[in-house]
């Protein structure tokens, strides 16, 4: 395993509390940060669930939904009660999340070794891959590795799965605010960037957000849709034009700032296949498993860990470097197709569209007003829905993704 993030601490968890061994490589040391809204919903809290652990995760927040903001106007949007998630959300910094998702691979079984970079892969005689090698020389060799090592995907790399540029990389810019409103029940979303007075200046790409931490501070960010779009766009900068516009009783000034602006890129959409390669295996971020809609990455990173995990497990019981067993991985593949192949195409081409500041106006002014529309937006954009059609919003979102082609 390499990466010991949501993904990868997923899949180690799940392999180990199943008797395999695991061993996960971490180039950091935790704690240690990563640029991220903290910010869960109810699929991630759902895969927190499955590993027992949604109600003991230390220091969380919990949030009802989400809270819009267009213009003048706002809209409270719960978190659907559905059979399929929980109806309720989690904050929980990602230095802390990830360190107790670590922990919890360790009390699992697993060996997780930190401050250990991976260099190259290890290549068998037919170009396999049967291990790696890491930077202080010590080498590593597993039946599966499974990569999990994020955006930089460096055995991907390696083996010559690189970044498919027609897909849509995002950027995410965040930093810390002391705010009264830390300790809130929603998570709030802007869909109008402003880079200076509202309505009398210039709309800026993207959305913002500010998810309470629940210790005095507020995690505030910007999502940019389209990194190729804008590439020479200053995010940092653009974050500052548009926090200047913020109104004083969010709190959202320097004085009131206690950590630097960092940014990160953010592949959506599938950007790197396949996501089975012989013995390599990608989760996460290194999968470009981010849903282009909203941005979120954590759940979907938890989520293929945990199918990995489930893959690995029935190849060994059949032999692994066998026929049986290599199709076995592949199952992890189409899986991955099957459940979001075409919501992913969907969300690349939404990404597309609202990397247009207009078109994300005319959106937000003229469609959210209306409740129904409002709420098939809501679970469509969160990827909240049940399979088997309870409601009309169920009957719509599953044949729209039955219609779609996939990414």
């Amino acid at each position: 395993m390499v990466g010991a993030g949501p993904g990868g601490s997923s899949a180690a968890i799940h392999l180990a509390r199943a008797g395999l061994d695991v061993i996960v490589l971490e180039k950091a040391d935790f704690p240690r940060e990563k640029v991220c809204g903290d910010g869960l919903t109810p699929r991630a809290v759902k895969e927190l669930a499955y590993l027992g652990l949604d109600k003991a995760l230390p220091t969380a927040v919990r949030t009802k939904g989400l809270r819009i903001h267009v213009g003048r106007r706002d809209y409270l949007l719960e978190w659907p009660t559905l059979d399929s998630f929980p109806n309720v959300g989690i904050v929980c910094r990602r230095s802390i999340l990830d360190q107790y998702l670590a922990e919890e691979a360790v009390r699992s079984g697993a060996q997780v070794l930190t401050g250990t970079s991976v260099a190259t892969p290890i290549l068998s005689s037919r170009g396999r891959i049967t291990g790696v090698t890491c930077k202080d020389g010590r080498t590593f060799s597993a039946p599966v590795i499974v990569e999990a090592s994020g955006n930089s995907a460096r055995l991907a790399v390696a083996m010559g799965l690189h970044r498919m540029t027609d897909r849509p990389m995002g950027v995410a810019v965040r930093t810390y605010f002391r705010s009264p409103h830390h300790d809130e029940e929603w998570l709030d979303s802007w869909l109008e960037l402003w880079d200076g007075k509202p309505g009398r200046s210039h709309l800026l790409p993207g959305y913002g957000w500010s998810f309470p931490m629940g210790d005095g501070t507020c995690n505030v960010g910007l999502g940019l849709p389209d990194a190729y779009r804008f590439r020479d766009v200053d995010y940092k900068d653009m974050m500052r034009r548009w926090l200047a516009t913020m109104p004083p009783q969010w709190g959202f000034t320097e004085n009131n700032q206690t950590e630097v602006i960092r940014s990160a890129a953010l592949p959506m959409g599938f950007n790197r296949k396949p996501t089975v390669l012989g013995s390599l295996m990608l989760v996460g971020d290194a999968a470009g498993a981010i849903n282009s809609f909203n941005g979120e990455g954590v759940s979907y990173a938890m989520e293929s860990g945990r199918w990995a995990a489930e893959a690995i497990t029935a190849a060994k019981a059949l032999g692994f470097h066998t026929r049986k067993a290599d199709q076995e991985l592949m199952t992890y593949s189409t899986r991955m197709t099957d459940e979001w192949g075409s919501y992913f195409w969907a969300g690349n081409l939404f990404s597309r569209l609202i990397s247009h500041p207009a078109v994300m106006k005319v959106a937000a002014h003229y469609g959210l007003p209306i409740p129904f529309v409002r709420q098939l937006t809501h679970r469509m954009l969160a990827h909240l829905w049940d399979g088997d059609s309870h409601d009309v919003y169920d009957r719509i979102l599953n044949t729209l993704t039955r219609l779609a082609p996939v990414a």
